[in-house]
């Protein structure tokens, strides 16, 4: 799923209290049989540093090689009532101006399509050709750059989505998904007890699960880096600074994984995944817009484990 999230906790829960997450809306792809040719200069990313799920297309952007074919722009971390905001006058590091000289995000969607009622989030894949967004699921966005400019990468043979690991990707995709991507976010934005139990718990019995499978294997589908490691990346290396005490996801903390700690230090030290992880950005961001959960803004001190720590393999 694409959505981030915003600050209305509320609109955001069902009426037993269960957190519900909005549905993408721009489903396009690019690809030579399709009105969104391939071509270079074309495309533009739009992310936050801090999301999760913008944080995936990034780093598939960097280990693709595609720096110089698909221009990216990073909101501002802090997300409050009129969406993501972009630092036209270059007050925040690490963050960037948009080049269609729009103050909001939420002034593109309006600009492809003027009816378009549904959350403004990150990711945006945005074509300047057409001025439009082809492409706002991060899980398809990622693909999208997987497979759509080899022509132009300068990393082509890397696939993130093997054919011949499909099947095991989509099945680990699906779990990981629904237990820890979007665990967390059903338990810190539960607005009942029992459905902040229910899925705490669930968050605590994919992360037992995912340390058993790592106690056998370099990356989650066996010995090479795929998408299924790049998806559950972006929720670990927040897990212990964020989601550990914001999200209340108290009940086992990545430090006292050994196996999902030792994997999470081997992909952060793939060349180019390392300079995509801001903790600025994603402690900001957690901190100080989410009001409803913590109304002194105030922004913790730790980072989490140290992932620069050489990885070991033990197996």
């Amino acid at each position: 799923m694409a959505a981030h999230l915003s600050t209305s906790i509320q609109n955001w829960a069902n009426p037993t209290g269960a957190f519900v997450r909005q549905a993408s809306s721009f489903r396009d792809v690019v690809s030579e049989n399709s009105r969104f040719l391939p071509e270079p200069h074309r495309y533009h990313l739009y992310i936050s540093l801090a999301c999760p799920w913008a944080h995936r297309t990034f780093i598939a952007l960097k280990l693709k090689g595609l720096e110089k074919v698909i221009g990216v722009t990073v909101v501002d971390w802090l997300l409050q009532e009129n969406g993501w905001k972009f630092d036209n006058e270059g007050q925040k590091l690490g963050c960037s101006p948009d080049p269609l000289k729009h103050n909001y995000l939420k002034e593109l969607y309006l600009r492809a399509d003027p009816t378009y009622s549904a959350p403004y989030t990150v990711p945006v894949l945005w074509d300047n050709k057409e001025n439009t967004i082809v492409n706002n699921e991060s899980s398809e966005i990622l693909r999208i750059l997987n497979s759509s400019f080899n022509n132009l990468a300068g990393n082509p043979s890397l696939d993130l989505y093997p054919k011949e690991l499909r099947e095991e990707i989509d099945l680990i995709n699906e779990w990981i998904y629904n237990g820890l991507n979007n665990g967390v976010y059903k338990a810190g934005f539960a607005t009942s007890q029992d459905q902040y139990e229910l899925n705490a718990n669930l968050v605590k019995d994919t992360l037992e699960r995912l340390e058993d499978l790592l106690r056998t294997r370099l990356f989650l589908a066996g010995n090479h880096l795929t998408e299924a490691d790049i998806r559950c990346f972006t929720t670990v290396v927040r897990f212990d600074p964020v989601y550990y005490g914001h999200f209340k996801c108290n009940l086992l903390a990545i430090k006292d994984c050994p196996s999902i700690l030792n994997w999470a230090r081997r992909v952060y030290q793939i060349p180019g995944v390392k300079e995509t992880v801001n903790m600025t950005h994603i402690k900001c961001h957690y901190y100080m817009s989410h009001v409803k959960i913590n109304p002194t803004q105030i922004v913790p001190l730790s980072n989490g484990p140290d992932l620069s720590v050489p990885a070991e393999i033990k197996f």
